[in-house]
């Protein structure tokens, strides 16, 4: 690590974090124009990325995140650390062999032939080493990064102060991110990546999950040499997908392969269990036969068997193009904010599923991205926390399909081995037919009618709805009007204890005004963001 330091670490942080609160507010006074906005969110990005390689670490994977939040940050933020990877300097071999002889005692080199003493890979929070065992096996040596444990543990303490400031201090683009859920769920991951045991226990899974698929294949672990800081993996060689020229001399062509990608991967996003959180070209290989090699499985998401019930009704429904009941899974998986116009949503799904894929190539790809972005922030839509990393694993995977056939239309790759999955799941089938018959003139007219009969119902919440803002509102006001009584009383205190000489009630009255006055100023600014707040929801 470049920086170990906890005060330096926690300093250029805290720094960066200043910085771009005071850029943020200094623009928002002097009421700047968008294309400037877009200028300075293009610099504060340019900022955050060298910062945090400078840094490396923890830190680095908390961009890689930040990355995937399209719905939250602006484009041409997203723009300067969507590219981030996870490279860092190997250690010192005499650190790592330091470890290896506190894991596995003194006489370590008895199981061993040879280890290589420079490093195959190196990352944030591992290297890997290649060793020969005494019967001629070649295996893979994951080994924790050394005083990692202690990097880390900074790195959260400084990023749960810098959480604090953002969720209390920062003008959020929907005010609906919730920053503690997304700070546990980070932390959740990064503690499950330091611990090799809970990998090793993870590889078993995936093993045991994808035995019946013999297009993938996933290391062997030895139980008996790994630890919670050394992870011993049966070897296994591959070739990059980014590779064209080699992977133009496989058996399989480009498209068989994005194909075979997405048999090992859609499953994982489909179904309740665990997934692939970090798919990318480091740790997705293909064998000189054609077979998916999965590498790294630190980072892992889980999906609920309720979400994953709604995820596959949301691609039954667009395959279908039953509109009205895919917005209806975006509704019950937390993506559509509960404002949204479910008519809006669905004009927009209709249009996207049309949209031709042979038009890309006439196009600028990165403006088009830019514009998704855009309509992105512009709707009423925010990908929910539990979801960052299941977002991460498909736009990992769909930029790995692009690359690897990008004449290739991803819709025409993906609904044959979503059918072929479908039909392994049994009497599910006969949900995508029911959906499909759902999305035809004559159930259409009934939707219209079932809506027609329901708006009296719906009516009543949207009441419901505003009665309880009012209630809000009135608490708010009654905080401030208490308050504000309290304040007066205290300065009365303060007037009468002066007028007696008496210490003990002025100074009484004074820790009495101060505190009423304090409350009465962060009541004020709450009620004030939450009228904004209010009136951005109606707008919607």
């Amino acid at each position: 690590m470049k920086t170990k330091n906890k005060l330096v670490r926690m300093a250029k942080v805290l720094s960066l974090t200043f910085s771009i609160f005071l850029r943020i507010y200094w623009y928002k006074l002097r009421r700047k124009p968008k294309v400037e906005w877009e200028k300075l969110w293009g610099e504060i990005g340019v900022q955050f990325r060298q910062t945090l390689y400078d840094l490396e670490g923890l830190l680095i994977k908390l961009g890689q995140i930040l990355s995937t939040r399209a719905d939250l940050l602006p484009p041409a933020f997203i723009q300067q650390i969507e590219d981030m990877t996870d490279k860092v300097p190997p250690s010192d071999w005499s650190e790592i062999e330091e470890i290896l002889e506190k894991e596995w005692g003194s006489l370590y080199q008895q199981h061993f032939q040879s280890i290589e003493k420079t490093a195959i890979a190196s990352a944030s929070i591992g290297e890997v080493y290649k060793g020969v065992l005494q019967d001629g096996t070649e295996v893979a040596i994951k080994v924790k990064r050394p005083h990692i444990d202690t990097i880390v543990e900074t790195d959260f303490r400084i990023l749960s102060i810098v959480m604090w400031l953002v969720d209390r201090v920062v003008p959020l683009p929907k005010g609906f991110m919730n920053f503690k859920v997304l700070f546990k769920e980070v932390k959740q991951v990064i503690m499950r990546e330091l611990n090799y045991d809970q990998e090793r226990n993870t590889m078993v899974k995936f093993k045991e999950r994808l035995k019946g698929m013999d297009i993938v294949q996933i290391p062997a672990v030895y139980a008996e040499l790994s630890t919670a800081n050394v992870l011993v993996m049966e070897w296994l060689e591959g070739l990059r997908l980014t590779n064209h020229e080699a992977i133009d001399q496989l058996p399989v062509s480009r498209q068989e392969l994005s194909r075979r990608l997405l048999k090992v991967f859609l499953p994982q996003w489909m179904e309740p269990g665990i997934f692939h959180a970090d798919p990318h070209p480091g740790n997705v290989l293909v064998s000189k036969e054609g077979k998916i090699i999965l590498l790294d499985f630190g980072m892992v998401g889980e999906l609920s068997k309720k979400d994953a019930g709604y995820f596959q009704g949301l691609i039954e429904s667009i395959l279908a193009k039953n509109f009205p009941k895919a917005v209806d899974c975006l509704f019950n998986l937390g993506v559509l904010l509960p404002e949204a116009e479910s008519k809006k949503i669905e004009r927009i799904l209709a249009e996207f599923i049309t949209f031709q894929p042979a038009q890309l190539k006439e196009m600028d790809l990165l403006a088009l991205k830019l514009e998704i972005n855009d309509m992105i922030q512009a709707l009423p839509i925010q990908i929910p926390t539990r979801f960052v990393f299941l977002g991460r694993s498909v736009v990992t995977i769909e930029g790995i399909i692009r690359n690897l056939a990008p004449e290739a239309e991803l819709l025409e790759l993906g609904k044959p081995v979503f059918m072929e999955w479908l039909n392994r799941q049994g009497n599910n089938k006969w949900v995508f037919v029911w959906q499909w018959l759902q999305s035809q003139p004559f159930f259409k007219i009934f939707h219209s009618v079932t809506e027609f009969l329901n708006a009296p119902q719906k009516w009543e919440q949207l009441k419901e709805t505003e009665q309880r803002r009012h209630f809000q509102f009135t608490i708010y006001e009654n905080t401030k009007r208490q308050l504000f009584q309290l304040t007066l009383f205290g300065l009365i205190g303060i007037a009468a204890g002066l007028y007696t000489a008496h210490n003990l009630i002025w100074e009484l009255s004074a820790g009495i005004a101060a505190f009423s006055l304090t409350g009465y100023i962060i009541c004020c600014y709450k009620l004030k963001k939450w009228m904004k707040y209010m009136q951005d929801k109606r707008r919607i």
